[in-house]
């Protein structure tokens, strides 16, 4: 990353100035600099930054627009990374949330450069007062492999290099890592992972990793690793899947909010759970009208094949729940319908835990997360009925598509306390000021604050 973030100031380190809007003369700003700033249009409109020249013309600081502190996002800070020159800077005005300026400068910095674009300039941003500096680094790194596990085309980033990427996490923080894959997925109950990946010649698989004392309240994250999603016999229009290496954003971001427990040290025994697989056109690809048997013993009607997320899923949730753990996440992106109703920037979330809905919209406002609760309506579970199946996997009026996926998630968890799944969109379809256009992280930064507090502070 571009932004790299130091312990304290430097003595060749660049002041920053936040000015709200017509704030200029609150930030101590001497009257050379305010008059510069009027000269050049500046006033404090959010996300403006002006570079404030010595009388030689070289930079000396710099000024940054919050606007209406009502109307701010903290994290547009990121826009820094972009608007500085390279070298040691500081945050002149402490804002209302340092911690998340100084996380939205690094992530604004981030740059995929695995084919060859330039990494930019080189900005090193001394840490504001009260800041946890190793949270700090910990978030950004774990939001920078998510990125660049779902910016990789599904060429360098089919089922095999996600499982390696598990793998060296793994190695990483010295957890355990198992892989079921290809037709013992069959010998060993999961059979509907096989179906919807057997297509493709990179075999599929479900990786399982494990971490922390068997003593320890159980977490456990289930992740959408679809590394490529052509729509299987129900195939997508071209335009359709030109962002389909983004459909295993669910694992990529399970594997980003385990990177974060994991270096905090969390007094959990977490579990991540990936099935991998490309929902691939071949001979044997499963098919519309097939009858798939899942781990848990319920009869699985096929509908449509581009409803293959929640078939993965489902097998993985059922082998979660069998050991009762304190809490499940499931994060996917799992529908167009999600994206219909709430946009991509605003990920719908389901559960039936109120105290865990409750603390999940609170962490995502203090955290600027965007998450947002939709209901779990039972009356629309009757929607996946089949003729000669226990359920369908898809229903046919086409309504309520991102409730009635929850639903038929909801059906393979009995036993956990708890259960939370996540409809993300993990992408950003334009420039943001703390991300580029590509991959994105949703939803783990919130969900890290949640498990931290959960797990942590009780002393559990």
């Amino acid at each position: 990353m571009p932004v790299e973030l130091i312990d304290k100031k430097s003595r060749s380190s660049r002041p920053i100035h936040l000015v709200s809007k017509n704030g200029l003369s609150d930030v101590g700003l001497d009257a050379t600099a305010i008059a510069w700033a009027k000269a050049s249009g500046f006033n404090g409109e959010a996300g403006k930054t002006l570079l404030l020249p010595d009388p030689r013309g070289a930079v000396v600081g710099a000024l940054f627009g919050v606007g209406v502190a009502k109307d701010h996002a903290v994290l547009s800070a990121g826009a820094l990374a972009k608007a500085l020159p390279g070298g040691d800077w500081h945050l002149a005005t402490t804002p209302e949330k340092p911690q998340l300026a100084a996380l939205g400068v690094l992530l604004g910095g981030y740059v995929f450069t695995r084919y060859g674009k330039k990494p930019g300039r080189d900005l090193r941003l001394a840490a504001p007062a009260g800041t946890d500096v190793d949270r700090l680094r910990r978030t950004a790194d774990a939001i920078s492999l998510t990125r660049d596990l779902v910016n990789t085309p599904t060429s360098d980033m089919g089922p095999e290099q996600l499982e390696q990427a598990a793998r060296a996490l793994a190695g990483r923080f010295k957890a355990k890592i198992s892989v079921v894959k290809g037709d013992d997925l069959l010998a060993k109950n999961f059979p509907m992972i096989h179906a919807v990946g057997r297509a493709s010649p990179d075999a599929p698989r479900l990786i399982d990793l494990t971490w922390g004392p068997k003593s320890a309240p159980k977490v456990t994250l289930v992740g959408k690793g679809v590394c490529f999603d052509t729509g299987g016999l129900d195939i997508k229009p071209a335009a359709s899947m030109l962002t389909m290496k983004k459909d295993m954003g669910g694992a990529a971001n399970v594997l980003g909010l385990a990177s974060m427990i994991m270096a905090s040290g969390l007094k959990v025994r977490l579990r991540v759970l990936i099935p991998a697989v490309e929902n691939a056109i071949a001979g044997n690809a499963f098919r519309p009208g097939d009858v798939l048997t899942s781990r848990k013993g319920l009869t699985v009607e096929i509908g449509n094949t581009d409803a293959e997320g929640r078939l993965v899923l489902a097998d993985a949730l059922a082998l979660a729940d069998e050991e009762a753990p304190d809490l499940i996440i499931d994060m996917a992106t799992l529908t167009g319908a999600a994206r219909v109703a709430l946009g991509p920037d605003l990920p719908p979330f389901y559960t039936d835990d109120e105290a865990l809905a409750s603390a999940v919209s609170a962490a995502a406002a203090e955290e600027e997360d965007p998450l947002w609760r939709m209901p779990l309506w039972r009356p629309y579970d009757a929607k996946l009925s089949s003729k000669v199946a226990d359920m369908n996997n898809v229903t046919t009026d086409g309504f309520a598509g991102s409730v009635t996926a929850a639903l038929f998630l909801r059906r393979f968890v009995d036993k956990a306390k708890s259960w939370v799944h996540f409809d993300i969109f993990a992408w950003n379809p334009s420039d943001r000021p703390w991300g580029p256009t590509g991959g994105e992280a949703q939803g783990i930064r919130a969900l890290e604050r949640i498990i931290s507090d959960r797990y942590r502070s009780s002393g559990k």
